[in-house]
Formats: structure tokens, sequence, C-alpha cells
């Protein structure tokens, strides 16, 4: 029988959208497959780690009937990959064998019985459905992502917090030194809803959303979230926790405000962060009426200074930052200028975009 017939490239791009979740080496050999499910000229592709399930369904011709079974994933793309995008491939069941075929190419490969697939146990309880474009998402993300904790203990921190409510949705995420705030409007009341998504699926949403006007569904429920795009459905384990009262870290009313460009900036504290010590990521900033000098120094008594012209005439500030999360913040954000607001030393920065009011950005001060 002949389970699929296609082009190589139509072939990969199924298997990829939902092969990025898939280990190599799992304790479970089976999860480093990719189950498909044959029903008349239809494939459905479905991938999961026990935490996230993606499931996609193509076109992908071949003999009429049903047919199951699993096979490695990943080998399976590094065959396709060698191939020509327009290059002919198939995929035959015989005599309990598997054949991949491609030009004058074969490859018997070794499948697993697809009942011994552990699929993703559904929530029954998912909350109302609601949509935004997927480059809506997919900008809110990059905006905040960057601000995730790695491996922190602390695992409410290793994601990201999701708050829909009203025609709201925002998105926060910090790691205990800085907090990055992001919101969009949706289309549609929700009902007041906070899930934290962990960093695995945000990453992976972030590879797979498209910068399309396309919408994404999305529902909560209270220990997961289930994501609908492009004929794709993503369901994904949620994190449990409390997250920290994000309302209470970004700082309101700080007196001094600048407003400059964000590219000179950015490129200021590159330059700056070269002389910094891999440990110790600091800069010295200071502010002064119509001046912002960066200084940074390193364990080889090597010093850097960058002077930046301003349209300012608060208080003269001298500040120490990680340099590392100004120029991510910096990096993350399109818009041509940025605005600074500060209080003394010892208080966080706001990083905001004037025609972006949904954006915040809050770093603490280093010790210098």
């Amino acid at each position: 029988m002949i389970v699929f017939k296609s082009t190589q490239d139509k072939v990969l791009a199924a298997l990829q959208s939902v092969a990025g979740i898939v280990e190599r080496r799992h304790t479970l050999p089976i999860l480093a497959n990719v189950l498909l499910r044959k029903t008349g000229s239809q494939v459905q592709l479905t991938t999961s780690d026990l935490e996230i399930q993606i499931r996609t369904t193509a076109e992908l011709d071949g003999d009429s009937g049903n047919f199951a079974t699993t096979l490695g994933a990943r080998k399976l793309i590094d065959i396709l990959r060698t191939m020509s995008g327009d290059q002919s491939v198939s995929l035959e069941s015989s005599a309990g064998k598997l054949i991949l075929k491609g030009g004058k190419s074969r490859f018997t490969l070794q499948s697993m019985p697809p009942e011994d697939f552990p699929l993703v146990q559904e929530s029954a309880s998912f909350g109302p459905v609601f949509s935004v474009p997927q480059k809506t998402l997919k900008s809110l993300l990059g905006q905040v992502s960057f601000s995730m904790a790695v491996h922190d203990i602390r695992y409410y921190l290793n994601g990201i917090l999701f708050v829909a409510e009203g025609k709201q949705l925002s998105l926060v995420a910090t790691d205990g030194h800085r907090l990055a705030f992001a919101r969009a409007t949706l289309d549609v009341e929700v009902p007041k809803q906070e899930v934290i998504l962990p960093r695995k699926t945000v990453l992976e949403l972030q590879r797979l959303l498209s910068d399309k006007e396309g919408a994404i569904e999305m529902q909560f429920a209270a220990n997961q979230a289930k994501f609908s795009f492009d004929g794709m459905e993503f369901v994904t384990k949620l994190v449990e926790g409390k997250f920290p009262d994000y309302n209470r870290v970004i700082p309101k009313n700080h007196k001094n405000h600048i407003t400059l460009g964000r590219a000179s900036l950015l490129s200021s504290l590159q330059r700056a962060a070269i002389l910094t010590s891999e440990k110790f990521k600091g800069v010295r900033v200071n502010i002064e009426p119509g001046t912002l000098r960066i200084a940074s120094s390193n364990a080889e008594q090597e010093e850097a200074k960058e002077e930046l012209e301003i349209d300012y005439a608060g208080d003269s500030i001298e500040i120490g930052f990680n340099v590392t999360y100004l120029m991510d913040a910096l990096s993350n954000i399109g818009a041509e200028m940025i605005k600074l607001e500060l209080q003394d030393t010892n208080s966080s920065v706001l990083i905001t975009v004037p025609e972006q009011a949904g954006f915040k950005y809050v770093v603490m001060p280093m010790r210098i």
C-alpha cells in the first residue's frame, strides 16, 4: 500500500511543522517518532513529548484506504532534506516493512506500533475560544519572550503569563531582574483567564507562527492551553504556580523622561559591552542635561566610553545596568524612538515606545 506519494517539499513542510518538539533521545523511544494516520488521501501527523502535542493534516495522495504507523521523525526529515524540492517521494507499506522511495533511492525504515503512541489527554473543560491575527501574537511573543527565565527554581518564571480579560490580551515575562509586558486588543470580550505557558511551548509557537493576517484561535483550561492555526492543533500543559504581581513591578510617576533614537543607543551599548567582563556585564550610565554617557571596564583595566546628545533637562543620575538586559529589549523593539523613564540611582528604569502604548519593559539597576 502506498501511504503517501507527493513532492519532497510538501512532505517535508508537513513533517517540519510538527517535529520541533521531538527529542532525538527520549526515555520513551516511541516519542522520537511521528504518528502517521492515513484516511483516504489525507495524512494526519502527530508528535508529542508528553507535555506538548502538535497535530497537522496534509493532502499527500497515495492509495485509498486507512493506515497508521509511527516512524523516526528526525531520520525521516534528514533523508528528505537530501532530496530536491520538486522530487516525487513515496512511502510504501509492504510485508510489514515501510519503504521510503525518492528517485532511485530506497530506504527501509523501522516502525513502531501506532497504538503504543502516547497521545496527550485533552482537558474536558476548555474556556471560550478567542482569536488574534497570527502576526499579532508573534509580535507580542517577540516583545516579551527574551525576558523569560531559563531553568529557574521558581519554575513559574520559566515561561510567559497570558492574561485575557475583556477585550485585552496581555503577555508578561520576567526572570526577576527585568520584566517585559506587551498588550493587544481582541475582537471579542472574554472572561478573565490567566495561564502560564512553558518556555518550550513559547519557543515552538514562535517558530511556527507566521507574519500572516490569518487568525490563531486560543482556548485555556485549568491545566492546558490549545491553539489552532493553519490547519494545525497545538495542545500544551501549563505551568502551575502563582506569577508575580507584575503591576507592582511596573513603575509609575518616574519624574525624569528621555526620548531618544533606539538604534543609536543600541549601537553605543553594543560597543560598550565588548569591554565588559564575561561574568559581570555591567555598564555605567550617566545622564545629565543634554548628555547621556555610557562607560564600561573589565579586569584587564580596559575601558569604553560612549556619549550621546539628548534632549533632557531633568536631574543628573548615575546608574548601573546589566548591559545584556538593555540590549535584549532594544533588539526586539521595532520602533525608531524609545522613551526612558527614571527616578534615581536605586530605582528601576522603565522603557516604553511612544507609538505603542501597550509595551513596557522594566530593568532593575545593578551596583557597579
